[in-house]
């Protein structure tokens, strides 16, 4: 469904490696640390999600370009290791040599490639056994990473891979299970509770598309959505989403929650209110300019005026910014309020679909 979608500055990518994930967030001049390599994004802006790219010198990357496999004619091998002997001296190429070839920004295929004509033992390893060597030496030496669009199923691989704790060791398949039999999709009313970092969360948001209405269930202080991020979801997608505190359920259910909220905003408007008056009288004090003597001023005596004044402006811009700091908090309170109640109306409706 995203095919052809771009890599852009301040999206939520998935970097791939094997099996390995992690979420960043796409930002220029950031160094990322992913399966001891680092790089940087910048030149991976404005690419398809998808595409695989080679960590050159200096960190940058660069699109892999697609070589196919030199492995075309008979190749040489033994038909058992057992003379082999793994006692170090079989390749030839020391770390130095190595490390020069790589500050040569020779590619690492061409090291592998390098390492393998000077190990002595080689050939005389079975098929399998050289498909290993390289193998290994691959992942030493050939930095590839694929940068992906995250999804469901590659965030929830990923978390339960990484931290799965956060998830409380929730499967994937398990997660896919619960979306089925939830019957989550496009136009659904949904009660989600979770303790899982907000992947179910998002994982409900993804199925429902910005279509339908999400009602979280939180404990504690505020729902945790550290995973629901990564999803990198359009603003408008959480327009449909309203969180509710466990701890107000009992509330709704016996309808003392709007009695509750008004109260609380009643006591907090009455001390607000007093912190006001109480201001704008220390306002009327200190705001009187400071007497300087006008009629005698010599040189030394106006930089005591100009600085005196500078105190005012001073002193103003705090009075300024105190007030401002006031309205935001009662605008940020009122807010919240308003959220609650949305949350709470839609709670009382009782007709969530799952």
């Amino acid at each position: 469904a995203m095919a052809g979608a771009r890599i852009r500055e301040g999206d939520c990518a998935v970097l791939k490696r094997d099996e390995v994930f992690k979420a960043v967030s796409v930002l220029r001049r950031r160094k990322i640390i992913f399966e001891k390599q680092w790089f940087y994004l910048d030149n991976a802006i404005g690419h398809i999600y998808g595409t695989t790219f080679e960590v050159t010198s200096g960190g940058s990357l660069q699109p892999k370009q697609e070589v196919e496999e030199t492995t075309t004619e008979t190749k040489e091998a033994g038909t058992d290791n057992r003379n082999i002997v793994d006692d170090g001296k079989s390749q030839k190429l020391t770390h130095d040599d190595i490390k020069a070839l790589k500050d040569k920004g020779i590619k690492g295929q061409e090291i592998v490639q390098q390492l393998i004509e000077n190990s002595t033992t080689f050939r005389d390893k079975t098929e399998f056994a050289q498909d290993k060597y390289i193998k290994k030496k691959k992942k030493k030496y050939e930095a590839v990473i694929t940068i992906v669009k995250p999804s469901t199923r590659i965030l929830s691989t990923m978390y339960y891979a990484r931290e799965p704790g956060k998830i409380n060791h929730l499967r994937y398949d398990t997660l896919a299970q619960m979306l089925t039999l939830g019957n989550v999709h496009a136009g659904s009313k949904m009660i989600v509770m979770e303790t899982c970092a907000g992947l179910v969360l998002g994982a409900v948001m993804e199925r429902m598309g910005g279509f339908g209405s999400i009602r979280q269930m939180y404990p504690g202080g505020g729902p945790v959505r550290a995973a629901t991020s990564c999803f990198g979801f359009p603003k408008a997608f959480f327009d449909k989403l309203h969180e509710f505190p466990l701890s107000k359920v009992q509330n709704l259910l016996s309808g003392t929650l709007s009695a509750e909220a008004e109260e609380n905003s009643l006591g907090e408007q009455e001390s607000n209110g007093l912190g006001e008056e109480k201001q704008s009288s220390l306002q009327d004090t200190e705001l009187e300019p400071p007497e300087a003597p006008m009629d005698t001023s010599p040189a030394e005596e106006q930089d005591t005026m100009d600085s005196s004044a500078e105190d005012v402006e001073c002193k103003e811009n705090k009075e300024k910014e105190n007030k401002e700091n006031v309205r935001e908090k009662q605008m940020k309170q009122w807010e919240r309020r308003k959220k609650l109640q949305e949350a709470a109306a839609l709670l009382r409706e009782k007709n969530a679909d799952g």
